[in-house]
């Protein structure tokens, strides 16, 4: 826009953009936390595996010690993923795969990000990263990014717009956690821990004590596993005229972005549908319930089904049994960790009578319906969000527009 200006990247940060800990050792349990690019999912930071480093280790990149409002972006390996420090990570350390943008003024935390994401930003960062060995940013390259400045109200127009955006992603996100935590603590509770059967109501079985008439059964007695078809097999009919291809990628991003493409003609067991229940057997084992839209169910995925118990008794037992699962798979040292469908036998689930399963269903379908519709919501605002973003930060959509 002709009354917009561009300065390179380093005239608004406090310090040049750097990357952080080289070496960071062992984890240490009792250590400094630092992010990696495995903390970066997608949109977010998931902080369900965080690394900690010797503290003498960590003492060595004050520099990179964050604060909030700093603004990170993976510049090794998968790169092009920011994210904004929020309060809680005050004090936490990153990685040498990530670089840390220290804005000069707490208002250019947001913009800055809003501008690294867009997509006039991430292709001059991939056309300058250099991929001999592994696809790699280089810091000069960033602390030169001609970053597009409007003045001051704009900027903070368009950062109110998307934040909006983005905070009602958030609060939809943590929402969804919440709920999850809950039926899952019922679950466990219920049909786990039997907490609301009384001891002289409880029986022996192969798997310990269980309530008087529920019965022990095989995970793979009580839902179908279907698994996934070798697609490669099934190209699509046209361009325009295909399923994106689900594969673990996919499962663990919970959308279809970059997916391959393959027939819209599979049989509808394939075809895989928001709420659907997936469980990757390979790889990395993740049971989830998808809500990235219309895809085909790939080989080394299970689409889980159940015509004798509710979507949320057969997801929270499949659940239940993925720790001992993923330490199955992890004993697979000479080829890729995976399961077989004896492990589905061998997992033992307590089912109770239909009238037990029937008094819980409306609090425990309840909250998985709210879990879905909120993952659905997230996924529409999502695409809003990304629709906007590049047409603002670079001035073709004027907020009164």
């Amino acid at each position: 826009m002709s009354d917009w200006t561009s300065v390179p990247l380093s005239e608004l940060t406090a310090a040049p953009a750097t990357y952080g800990v080289v070496q960071p050792g062992t984890h240490t349990p009792a250590g400094a936390p630092m992010l990696r690019v495995n903390n970066f999912d997608g949109r977010s930071l998931d902080l369900s595996d965080v690394m900690r480093i010797a503290t003498d280790v960590e003492a060595k990149y004050e520099r990179t010690r964050l604060r909030p409002g700093d603004v990170l972006i993976t510049i090794v390996g998968t790169v092009g993923r920011v994210a904004i420090v929020p309060d809680d990570l005050s004090g936490w350390n990153i990685a040498r795969a990530i670089a840390l943008v220290r804005p000069k003024a707490p208002e250019l935390s947001r913009w800055i990000a809003y501008v690294l994401k867009s997509p006039h930003a991430q292709h001059q960062l991939g056309v300058a990263a250099n991929t001999t060995v592994q696809t790699t940013i280089n810091l000069k390259d960033l602390r030169t990014l001609q970053v597009p400045l409007p003045h001051e109200d704009t900027r903070k127009d368009i950062c109110d717009v998307l934040g909006a955006l983005d905070d009602r992603i958030e609060n939809l996100r943590k929402s969804t956690e919440t709920l999850d935590a809950i039926a899952d603590t019922l679950f466990r509770s219920l049909f786990v821990d039997f907490n609301c059967t009384p001891p002289h109501a409880m029986q022996e079985s192969e798997v310990g004590l269980i309530p008087v008439g529920w019965t022990v059964r095989p995970l793979d007695s009580v839902a179908d596993f279907l698994n996934g078809l070798a697609l490669q097999k099934f190209p699509p009919e046209s361009e325009s005229d295909y399923l994106p291809v689900i594969k673990i990628a996919q499962l663990r991003a919970g959308n279809t972005e970059c997916a391959d493409k393959a027939s819209s003609r599979l049989k509808p067991e394939y075809i895989v549908a928001d709420g659907d229940v997936l469980f990757s057997w390979s790889g990395s084992l993740e049971v989830v319930i998808w809500t990235g839209g219309a895809g085909a169910l790939n080989q080394h995925l299970f689409k889980v089904t159940s015509d004798q118990v509710p979507k949320w008794f057969y997801y929270f037992a499949t659940r239940q049994h993925l720790p001992e699962f993923r330490a199955i798979a992890a004993g697979k040292a000479t080829t890729m960790g995976h399961i077989q469908r004896g492990h589905l036998t061998a997992a033992k689930v307590v089912v109770p009578p239909p009238d037990v399963i029937t008094g819980c269903n409306a609090t425990m379908a309840a909250l998985l319906d709210h879990m879905i519709e909120n993952a659905v919501r997230v996924r529409t605002l999502s695409k809003m969000r990304d629709a906007l973003l590049p047409r603002l930060v670079s001035g073709r959509l004027r907020r009164h527009e």
